[in-house]
Parts: C-alpha cells; sequence; structure tokens
C-alpha cells in the first residue's frame, strides 16, 4: 500500500504539468522527511549524480547533432540517398528511412533526426505525390532510430543507471537497429506498391550526379562509422566518441563547407545546453527519489511481488510491457528509464533477463512512446516542420507502432539479435 501511495503522489505531481526533474526531486525530498532523513545530504547526492564520466557524452553528441543540424548536412545525405535508391517505386520513403538510419549513428537523438531529415525529406515526398499520412508517419518512426543506433542518449542513461558497460550497450543496439531499418524498409516498399508512393519516380540517377552528391555526403558517413567502429574495436570509449564526432563535424562543418553564421552557432550551443540542463535535472532528482523509496523498500516490494506472481520470463516481459505502454502515453524516455528501472532491476535476476538485452527491450519500448500521443516528440516535432494535423502524423505513425511491438516480440524469442555483436565483442 506504501509503495500505491508514493508513486501516486509522484504521477500527480506529473500530471498536474510540473517538470519531470522537479516532480521527483521534491517527491524524494517529501518521501526522507516522512522518515525523518536530515536533508543536510541531499545537495551533495543532487549534484553527485551528474558527476559522472559518461554522462559528460551527453552534451557532446547533442551539440554534435544540433551543428550539422544548423549546417543544413541533412540535405546532402538526402540527395546522395535518394540518388542511388530514389529510382524505384517508393525511392524517396527508402532513401528517407536509410538517412535517418546515418544520422542516428551521430546524434543520439530521435528528436534531432526528425527535425534534420523531416526538413528535407518531407517537402520532397509531398511535392512528388506520396501520401501525407505516410510520409508522417516515415519521418515520425523512422527518427525514432536515433535512440537505438549507437550514440544513443537514453542508453547512456540506462547504462548509468544500471550500472552495465555503455560500449556493451552501444553494440547491442547495431544489431536491433538494422534490424528494425530493414523492417522498416520492407513495409515502405509494400506500401509503396498499395498507392502511398507514386507510379513513376522523377529522381535523377545519373552516373556523374549520383557520384557527386555521394562525394558531398561522404564525410557525413565517415564521421558515422568513425564513432560506431572506434567503438567496437575499443580505440576509445563511448565518452571519447562523442568528443571525436564533434571534432570531426567542426572540421567538416568550418573546414569544408564554409561555417556556421554567429547567430547559427551559439543557437546551437544553447540548444545543447538548455537540453543537457533539463536532462541533468531529471537525472539528479531521480537520484534523490531513487534513494528516498529504498528506504521505503518499494524496489525490494515490488521484486518479491513479481516473484510471486509472474513465474515465468515472458509473462514478466508481457506485464512491463503493458506498463511502459501506458507510462508511454504520459513520460517521456529518459523519466520512464530513471523512474522505472529502478524498481525494476532486482526483478531481472529473479527471470535471468541480461540487463542488457533488457537495455534495448526497454529503448523499443520508448521508441514507441515517441509516437504515442499525448505526448509523443516525434509526432510533435513532424508536426510542426510539415505544418501538419497532428491526427495526420498519429494516422501516419500508427502502423509503425505495431512493427515495434512486432520487433519486441522478435528479440525476446531471438535474443541472439541483440546480443551477438556484444557478445562477439567480449
Amino acid at each position: 500500500m506504501e509503495s500505491v501511495l508514493v508513486l501516486a503522489v509522484l504521477f500527480a505531481f506529473l500530471f498536474t504539468g510540473i517538470p519531470v526533474g522537479i516532480a521527483l526531486t521534491a517527491t524524494g525530498i517529501g518521501l526522507l522527511l516522512f522518515k525523518g532523513v536530515p536533508l543536510a545530504a541531499v545537495p551533495m547526492e543532487f549534484l553527485g549524480s551528474v558527476n559522472n564520466f559518461i554522462l559528460l557524452a551527453v552534451p557532446v553528441f547533442l551539440l554534435t547533432s544540433n551543428i550539422l543540424l544548423k549546417a543544413g548536412v541533412a540535405k546532402d545525405l538526402f540527395d546522395a540517398v535518394q540518388r542511388w535508391v530514389g529510382g524505384v517505386r517508393g525511392g524517396v520513403a527508402i532513401a528517407t528511412i536509410i538517412s535517418c538510419g546515418i544520422f542516428a549513428a551521430i546524434s543520439g537523438s530521435s528528436v534531432a533526426v526528425a527535425a534534420m531529415i523531416g526538413t528535407v525529406a518531407i517537402p520532397e515526398m509531398t511535392k512528388r505525390g506520396y501520401d501525407r499520412r505516410f510520409v508522417m508517419g516515415t519521418l515520425a518512426a523512422g527518427a525514432t532510430l536515433g535512440i537505438l543506433i549507437p550514440p544513443s542518449i537514453p542508453l547512456i542513461i540506462y547504462s548509468a543507471v544500471a550500472e552495465t558497460s555503455t560500449a556493451a550497450m552501444f553494440l547491442a543496439g547495431v544489431g536491433p537497429g538494422l534490424f528494425l531499418i530493414a523492417i522498416f524498409l520492407i513495409y515502405c516498399i509494400i506500401k509503396s506498391f498499395m498507392g502511398a508512393a507514386p507510379a513513376i519516380e522523377t529522381v535523377t540517377t545519373s552516373g556523374p550526379g549520383r557520384m557527386a552528391a555521394s562525394l558531398r555526403a561522404f564525410p557525413t558517413i565517415v564521421i558515422a562509422l568513425t564513432m560506431i567502429i572506434g567503438i567496437y574495436a575499443g580505440v576509445f570509449t563511448p565518452t571519447e566518441s562523442a568528443a571525436v564526432g564533434l571534432v570531426m563535424t567542426l572540421i567538416y562543418v568550418f573546414a569544408l563547407r564554409g561555417g556556421l553564421s554567429f547567430k547559427d552557432f551559439r543557437e546551437a550551443v544553447f540548444g545543447a545546453g538548455l537540453t543537457t540542463a533539463n536532462l541533468l535535472l531529471i537525472i539528479a532528482g531521480a537520484n534523490i527519489f531513487g534513494k528516498a523509496i529504498l528506504l521505503y523498500r518499494i524496489p525490494y516490494d515490488i521484486s518479491q511481488w513479481i516473484a510471486a506472481n509472474i513465474e515465468t520470463a515472458g509473462m514478466f516481459v508481457v506485464t512491463v510491457t503493458a506498463v511502459l505502454l501506458l507510462l508511454g502515453l504520459f513520460l517521456e524516455g529518459i523519466a520512464m528509464i530513471l523512474i522505472v528501472l529502478p524498481v525494476l532491476l532486482p526483478s531481472l535476476g529473479v527471470h535471468g533477463i541480461d540487463p542488457i538485452w533488457f537495455g534495448i527491450y526497454f529503448v523499443l519500448m520508448i521508441e514507441i512512446a515517441l509516437i504515442t500521443p499525448p505526448v509523443g516528440m516525434n509526432l510533435f516535432v513532424i508536426q510542426s516542420v510539415a505544418k501538419s494535423s497532428l491526427k495526420e502524423v498519429m494516422y501516419g505513425a500508427l502502423p509503425y507502432v505495431f512493427i515495434l511491438l512486432g520487433t519486441v516480440l522478435a528479440i525476446y524469442y531471438f535474443p541472439e539479435i541483440v546480443m551477438a555483436i556484444p557478445n562477439a565483442a567480449r
């Protein structure tokens, strides 16, 4: 009963519109006061939770994606991919998914991918006569690859909370990311032949034009491959990978592309700083809340209830999936990790679930949350970029929700999709 009351108070705060970081901090402090715990240690816990080398990667990835967004790099990449695959029916949709996958390997943020690719792909697809709902849904879902394909900010947060290797989490995201790209592409092709795409594409695919476009996009691909291969080969850590990606991006943008205006660069830095501050506030607040619920033994009570009432790993995953689908309607991804994961971690060992596998599963559930209302961030980004109705974007994204749920089912029955690469790297 105590556990239910504590969680009810927290969600009451969240549903009234109080920012997640403040709600977590206030609830945690309140719980500590009820236990008579002195609050002198709260500031130390608050600051100590964000004094983590792993979290240094977060602002660096955000700054990298913001600079690429302001530099207009997405247009070069999209144009190059489009010239290779755009001649087939549904080719521009295929190019959109592939472009989202490549940018996902640089940015670590689905919202950044949605903004970067959406500004280029939406006008191109609508101009060619693609079904508008199909266009919106493809962009909203394709952008979710930004948090699955490494580097990924949610995977960084997950590894910090679960105390798992960030590099292993990144490597675990590669297989499911490629699998999801393949499924998205199959859906796009089928949907295109069902009438969502024009019968004849008018994309120039001549040899000279194709090579010129490919050369313009080549530096972006090099940056993405350097970051991923460097982590896989053990040349640098995920945090160092973020720094390498940022340096390469700065060289590319300022030395090869003519740079940014001072206004654009300032906005890129300010945007990355603002988002980082918001994330760190949530992390610090979640740390206070986590310390408080440990005193109330909430994670252990829930773990014991799960052990007593849920007998198999399959039923555990089904139950958690239902809970995360519900929470995803109201919470953003980082908050889901920080609120739910500490409660569930003790139960993973009970059912023999690998924390690395569970992290990828968790991120797939966050991807679903990103394209489901009322707080699905990707829906609002695409709506804003396309100047479309939210209803139109929602209907377009709905088939991708079922595709993502199917992917969850696939990695449950075939865990090698997740574990093959990190196991090979050990």
